[in-house]
């Protein structure tokens, strides 16, 4: 039987995201090291999860003493680091809520729909009233079925209809097509503060807060998903604080961990008592590993001022970026984000641009919309920029049409 890895994989791993090119087995701050020796440099993250880069050492100390401790328990008992967690996050959210503790975006998104089917239950009267929610065009909820259903996109829900029914959809940044959509059947309006996969589309602050007006207006919970865009991706630790608004609920994951799976969901207090024992639940939800990584995370992002980092090389980053599309129009039509979640439209599908950038050593993702994203760990400095910047426009001048 044969032990290289690629055939491994071609023989053994569901082919549901193409057979991946590269093996890694290795990763120090904002590095990767592939099974061949080869060293790249990190602009992916794990999709946005990799907050305080690969190995850090707070965070490698934190798993290595609780996994020699504790492992886990399940929820029929309290584990420490879990009502530790849920303290610090609460606080982080603003205070005068509740954490519920999962281990996927897409199971905190399952959260928020299933809290909103509560709340229209309680709005109504009656189950299977008021159970629709609004979301945007080019939403992206996360691949289970009701993360999926609030998908609008083809790509996604394509083959797997039915899909769960009670999703309305609105044109994003657009308040008035929101406004139309709210019916006596409506319970919530859920959406990404910076659509991450939709490509790297910013919810403006004035459409949050006629948002939070609309919501409030209609007796409507505002659902707030920031499994990407939160955990100081943007420049504060969430998004949506840019707007200074305060949502129902809030859908956490990717960077909470620093590559240990955990989601999580804030729950404003007013609304909180709609899950009562019984009502929700999971096996692996906030274990003590998990939530020991979350905590070192948290405390290392707040030591090594990892927002400040963001601001500054964020609008750094941005200002280099805007000077190579006005070097090259014809290849990158567009650059947009905030902090370090940065989105680069390109004139092509960016899978060949992707591929060239991987072969230079620079490993970024593409997101919906011919977009390229820049998504690195908190922690990358001014000289990985610049790297990384340099590498791109190597890779951009070879696929501009006006290149010599």
């Amino acid at each position: 039987m044969t032990t290289d890895t690629e055939s491994l994989y071609r023989d053994h791993v569901l082919g549901n995201y193409g057979l991946p090119p590269i093996t890694f087995v290795r990763g120090q701050g904002t590095r990767l090291w592939d099974d061949a020796g080869r060293e790249y440099l990190d602009f992916c993250a794990g999709i946005a999860v990799v907050t305080m880069g690969h190995a850090h050492p707070r965070v490698v100390r934190a798993i290595s003493e609780q996994a020699a401790r504790l492992t886990h328990v399940s929820n029929l008992y309290r584990n420490e680091p879990q009502a530790q967690l849920a303290v610090k996050l609460d606080a982080l959210a603003g205070g005068g809520g509740k954490l519920f503790f999962c281990n996927s975006g897409a199971e905190a998104n399952e959260t928020l729909v299933k809290l909103s089917r509560l709340f229209g239950r309680r709005k109504a009267g009656v189950e299977g009233r008021c159970i629709e929610v609004i979301v945007a065009d080019q939403a992206f909820h996360g691949r289970t079925f009701g993360g999926m259903s609030a998908t609008p996109q083809e790509k996604i829900q394509g083959g797997f209809r039915p899909l769960v029914p009670g999703f309305v959809t609105a044109k994003f940044n657009d308040i008035d097509s929101f406004r139309a959509a709210v019916t006596d059947d409506t319970a919530a309006v859920l959406v990404e503060t910076i659509q991450g996969e939709g490509g790297i589309r910013p919810a403006g602050s004035g459409f949050l807060r006629d948002l939070r007006a609309l919501c409030d207006e209609q007796d409507l919970l505002l659902l707030v998903d920031e499994v990407q865009c939160g955990v100081g991706r943007s420049g504060t630790f969430f998004a949506f604080e840019q707007a200074g608004i305060r949502p129902d609920a809030i859908g956490m994951a990717k960077g909470l961990g620093n590559g240990s799976p955990i989601g999580a969901v804030w729950i404003d207090d007013r609304h909180a008592d709609l899950f009562q024992p019984g009502s929700h639940g999971t096996t692996f939800g906030g274990t003590p590993l998990v939530c020991a990584a979350a905590l070192a995370t948290l405390e290392a992002m707040e030591e090594e001022a990892v927002l400040d980092n963001v601001n500054s090389n964020g609008a750094y980053v941005m200002q280099r970026l805007e000077a190579m599309q006005a070097d090259y129009p014809d290849t990158i039509l567009g650059v947009r984000g905030r902090g370090f979640m940065i989105g680069i439209q390109v004139a092509e599908p960016p899978a060949e641009l992707v591929a060239l950038l991987r072969d230079k050593g620079l490993l970024v993702p593409s997101a919906g919309g011919n977009v390229v994203r820049f998504l690195p760990p908190l922690v990358a400095t001014r000289a990985d920029f610049d790297e990384a910047l340099a590498i791109l426009e190597a890779g951009v001048r070879e696929r501009s049409p006006l290149r010599s």
